[in-house]
């Protein structure tokens, strides 16, 4: 074998299961010998649609994401998608070819550009180390949740090396954790509401159990959503997506205990949904994540199943847990349980009456994938998804453009479930090579555009203000007929009725994918942006 064989053969048999990218001369041979070895393989469009869609796959299965890309612009084309996997420590690999000759075309800094945006760089250095290399990659980005590039110069891929089995690392364990003195504020706590955040997913038993015990109320976090689907006692999502009703239970929340979620200025609507007066405690693998974006009276650093098991005691206290919280809840707790005025008129729908109608359509076992901009709430409130695996939230660099490639990955992680890609007519247009994608593997993905003509988020920035924007305003595009041109099923929707042709799509067998245009109402910010313009 050469050098990039053994790459390859090492990281299948580490468990490389499913590899995303666009194979150049550079990482060719990695490529082939990942699929030689049991890897399948999904060549996107984009190298960004790569990197996004394996960090989806990677959220939604639980497995590693990996992505090969060709050195230099394959590697630059990838960045943005790096960047929110990184941002999110997503476990990532990205197998990046590397010239490393002064005057190749091909020749950046690739160290440097993992770096800048907070990745983890590795190179497989020789033959003698590439199993090494390889293993001690994969290492950091599944025991540290780490996005790691590993850079593979052109010279060494072509050398001759042996492959050997990996070295085995220890796991290392934070030490024993005093729980004291959050044993002791649970006890007292008359309105204790737990947080849950990305770091909390695999923990969905133990925090149940600990908040059945003392009496406590069930958020999470908007990436984790789903994860208390189905409890009565749970608030839905934390932060500028909370329900009237979860924002004022969470508000008058007297302890607040956060698993594996930063309390960013998201989840804490700027630090301004949670009291002054509420005792803050904060549970985190990672001792840095304490404290960086909120205040905590107590930071615990451990994993959140492990310390909440810890913290059982058998000793069942009411807390937060009423008769008349948990009818309010089971009468104001969705976001369709809020009454609106309906935005709609002749040629515009209303983008809550268009998703709330959407939702009563379609299967319950789906997995919804968002795009960032003006209309993201609205999917990510008003479609019900069944457990935390069927939300895909790629928002931590808020770029738009991401919600295709993103609907990708989590498609394929998630066999039997329909796909939802919900994208503004910005993103969906940015992104719009992957739907090619799509339709090559067959996906029968439901792809949603809430189609303002305009990057929406900008116009309610800055309309109010007198500002022109003639630079965020664009003509009216059939963006139906552009899906047919790709070979899907298209609708355009203005009013409730124009879904029926989704129905009938959506009964089956959804062959090719469909896209819906839907021409929504712009007259005023999504809730959550107005949230957002005041917490600046």
């Amino acid at each position: 074998m050469n050098v990039a064989e053994v790459v390859g053969t090492t990281l299948a048999g580490l468990g490389a299961d499913r590899v995303f990218g666009v194979v150049g001369s550079g990482n060719f041979h990695v490529t082939n010998a990942l699929v030689a070895a049991g890897a399948r393989f999904v060549a996107t469009r984009h190298e960004a649609g790569a990197a996004v869609a394996a960090d989806a796959y990677a959220r939604v299965s639980g497995r590693p994401g990996i992505v090969t890309v060709h050195q230099g612009c394959g590697l630059t084309n990838a960045m943005t998608g790096i960047a929110e996997a990184a941002k999110s420590r997503t476990p990532m690999i990205v197998l990046a070819a590397e010239a490393t000759a002064p005057r190749s075309n091909f020749r950046v800094d690739q160290e440097a550009l993992a770096i800048a945006v907070g990745a983890t760089s590795r190179r497989v250095r020789g033959a003698d180390t590439a199993v090494e290399d390889t293993a001690g990659a994969w290492q950091v980005a599944v025991a540290e949740r780490r996005t790691v590039v590993l850079n593979l110069p052109l010279e060494v891929q072509a050398a001759p090396a042996l492959l050997s089995a990996p070295p085995t690392f220890d796991r290392i364990l934070p030490d024993k954790t005093d729980l004291s003195e959050v044993v002791e504020l649970l006890a007292e706590a008359e309105r204790p509401v737990f947080i849950a955040g990305r770091g909390a997913l695999h923990a969905r038993a133990e925090l149940t159990d600990l908040a059945a015990e003392c009496g406590a109320l069930l958020a999470t976090s908007a990436v984790a959503k789903g994860l208390f689907a189905g409890d009565p006692w749970s608030l839905d999502v934390s932060g500028g997506f909370a329900t009237p009703v979860a924002a004022e239970l969470i508000t008058a929340a007297d302890a607040v205990v956060a698993w594996g979620s930063s309390l960013n200025m998201w989840t804490t609507r700027h630090g301004g949904l949670i009291s002054s007066a509420a005792t803050v405690v904060q549970v985190d693998l990672d001792p840095d994540a304490l404290g960086a974006h909120h205040r905590v009276d107590l930071g615990i650093v451990g994993d959140v199943a492990e310390c909440a098991r810890a913290l059982l005691s058998g000793a069942t206290r009411t807390g937060y847990r009423v008769p008349p919280i948990r009818a309010r809840l089971a009468a104001e707790g969705r976001w369709r349980d809020v009454p609106y005025a309906d935005d709609g008129d002749d040629e515009h729908i209303d983008p809550r009456t268009f998703t709330i109608a959407l939702d009563g359509i379609l299967p319950a076992e789906r997995v919804i994938a968002v795009d960032s901009g003006n209309f993201m709430g609205y999917p990510s409130m008003f479609l019900s998804v069944p457990d935390h695996r069927g939300f895909c939230f790629t928002q931590a660099f808020q770029s738009i453009g991401l919600g295709l490639a993103t609907a990708l990955g989590a498609a394929l992680a998630s066999p039997g479930r329909l796909p939802i890609a919900a994208c503004g007519d910005g993103g969906f247009l940015m992104a719009i090579a992957e739907l090619e994608t799509i339709r090559r593997l067959g996906l029968g993905m439901l792809i949603v555009v809430y189609n303002d003509n305009a990057y929406g988020a900008e116009v309610h920035h800055f309309g109010p203000a007198g500002h022109p924007l003639d630079t965020v305003v664009f003509p009216e595009t059939d963006l139906a007929a552009i899906a047919r041109g790709y070979g899907c099923e298209a609708v355009t929707v203005r009013d409730p009725a124009d879904l029926a042709p989704v129905r009938k799509w959506s009964a089956g067998p959804r062959s090719v994918p469909m896209v819906v245009d839907a021409k929504v109402s712009a007259t005023r910010p999504s809730w959550w942006l107005e949230e957002a313009f005041r917490g600046h």
